[in-house]
């Protein structure tokens, strides 16, 4: 098969799917209830990165994983500060964001086959983006940065200082 056709394939899939969804949100109103967009808006946020993801895999493009990630790591962020009520973390939370690159990398390198060199390169995104979120939040977040993560964050940085001398050795 073709890429042609398999997206073709993935298409019909996924109108397929959408129609269903709102062919059984007509025949039953109260099925979706629970997805009141009000509350749970950044639901289709998430929804939209799993999305790119069904289409990545039904069209043969594991590099779709990134964007996946980015879109559904961020409808995480947004779901987890509407529940909160805590906007103002925008202000250290945007550095997850290229964590979530990693994290596409490292599952793009896991459908495609190179599993070793995306676990390298999406881990450095990854531990990055980790110790820019410890450092901003400090600086910018609540009280509760201010206590824990400091040491947490020496914790880590000693067990990454200890791993790459082991990895060297051998």
């Amino acid at each position: 098969m073709d890429s042609r056709q398999r997206s073709n394939l993935a298409g019909g899939l996924i109108l397929i799917l959408i129609g269903g969804a709102f062919l059984a949100a007509q025949l039953v109103p109260d099925l979706f209830s629970w997805l009141d967009p009000a509350v749970n808006w950044p639901l289709i946020v998430i929804g939209v990165g799993v999305f790119l993801l069904l289409i990545g895999l039904l069209t043969g493009v594991p590099a779709m994983a990134v964007p996946a990630c980015i879109v559904g790591g961020i409808g995480g962020l947004l779901y987890w500060q509407n529940a909160t009520d805590y906007w103002e973390s925008w202000s250290y939370v945007w550095t997850l964001i290229p964590g979530f690159v990693g994290v596409g990398i490292i599952l793009s390198g896991l459908l495609s086959g190179q599993p070793r060199q995306a676990f390298r390169e999406g881990g450095r995104t990854v531990l990055l983006s980790l110790v820019l979120f410890t450092i901003f939040g400090f600086l910018l977040g609540r009280d509760a940065f201010q206590g824990l993560l400091w040491p947490i964050l020496i914790i880590a940085v000693g067990v990454v200082v200890l791993i790459r001398a082991l990895f060297r050795f051998r």
